[in-house]
């Protein structure tokens, strides 16, 4: 018999705080992660069903596991309607399928730094995108000063030496910022499923579905995945852990806080993303144009949470 101690002890700020910053400290170190993966894996930079196909095993196995602790916990995985199954279904598609093969493939095309700065887009759509979607989550002047503040943000980096000189590449940058979009919708449609299903159940079966559809489309069009080494297979295990735990604990908190009150805690990923890029990657972070972005982008996300007093 399920108890609803969970409910109120994730309501609770300071643990939603806490949670929303282990989740996003992951996912800043997804960056690094993959394009190590991608070298360990002697994935080229232009083999696109490759690509799919390390992304898809790390979440289908990543889903199994959530799948394996919610049995462990008895909880009833399998008890789902046609109806159930069917949103979860789609959820994985879009989510982990379609979200994740946009992201894995701009990744390749650009830096983990600019990456994970572009990618912070995705809290702006989800606080745009929620005020459409929730009475009680309506955009206000804080929030679009925030959402102003970001896009400026992530826009500078895209500059080089001056504003005549932009570079933005669309296979690159451009899928990025896409996924984050994609990502940000199938994320509210999330919360609205995590309502009648358990959250890890729901996201077990999602990221399950959505990543065996990923290495069905990779093998299909002509991928492969060969693990030639101890340190690329642990990799893989890290970004399987990474995920599970990330996407887990991320859908419980939506569960139970409002979608402004957590998004912004985002602003943790191009933070992390950043300095681990530059940690394990090798990459530049010393231009003023990275620097100036990330507090463009934190400030942003500062104000989108800001409480304004009456």
């Amino acid at each position: 018999m399920e108890t609803a101690c969970p409910a109120p002890v994730f309501a609770r700020k300071h643990v939603a705080y806490a949670c929303a910053t282990l989740c996003c400290l992951l996912w800043g170190s997804s960056y690094p992660a993959i394009k190590n993966g991608y070298e360990l894996f002697h994935i080229a930079t232009d083999d696109i069903p490759s690509k799919i196909v390390f992304a898809g095993y790390r979440f289908l196995f990543a889903g199994l596991v959530l799948l394996l602790f919610a049995l462990a916990q008895r909880k009833p995985i399998a008890r789902l309607s046609g109806r159930q199954f069917g949103q979860l279904t789609l959820l994985g598609l879009t989510q982990t399928s379609i979200q994740y093969a946009f992201f894995y493939i701009g990744l390749a095309f650009t830096t983990g730094v600019k990456g994970s700065i572009m990618n912070a887009t995705g809290t702006f759509f989800s606080v745009l995108l929620a005020h459409f979607i929730y009475q009680n989550d309506r955009l206000s002047y804080n929030k679009t000063i925030g959402c102003v503040l970001g896009f400026i943000g992530v826009m500078l980096v895209n500059f080089n030496h001056s504003l005549a000189d932009f570079s933005f590449v669309w296979q690159g940058d451009g899928f990025v910022v896409l996924a984050a979009f994609i990502l940000s919708a199938a994320t509210l449609y999330g919360k609205r499923i995590s309502q009648t299903v358990d959250p890890t159940v729901m996201t077990g079966w999602q990221l399950a579905i959505g990543g065996g559809a990923l290495v069905v489309g990779g093998y299909l069009t002509g991928g492969h995945l060969a693990i030639e080494s101890t340190t690329a297979l642990a990799i893989l295990a890290y970004l399987v852990f990474l995920s599970s735990v990330a996407f887990a604990l991320w859908s419980v908190i939506l569960k139970y806080n409002r979608v402004s009150m957590i998004a912004p805690f985002n602003f943790v990923i191009p933070v992390a993303g950043t300095v681990l890029s530059a940690i394990f990657l090798g990459e530049n972070i010393l231009e003023v144009k990275y620097a100036v972005a990330l507090v463009l982008v934190c400030s942003g996300i500062w104000w989108v949470n800001k409480v304004s007093k009456k």
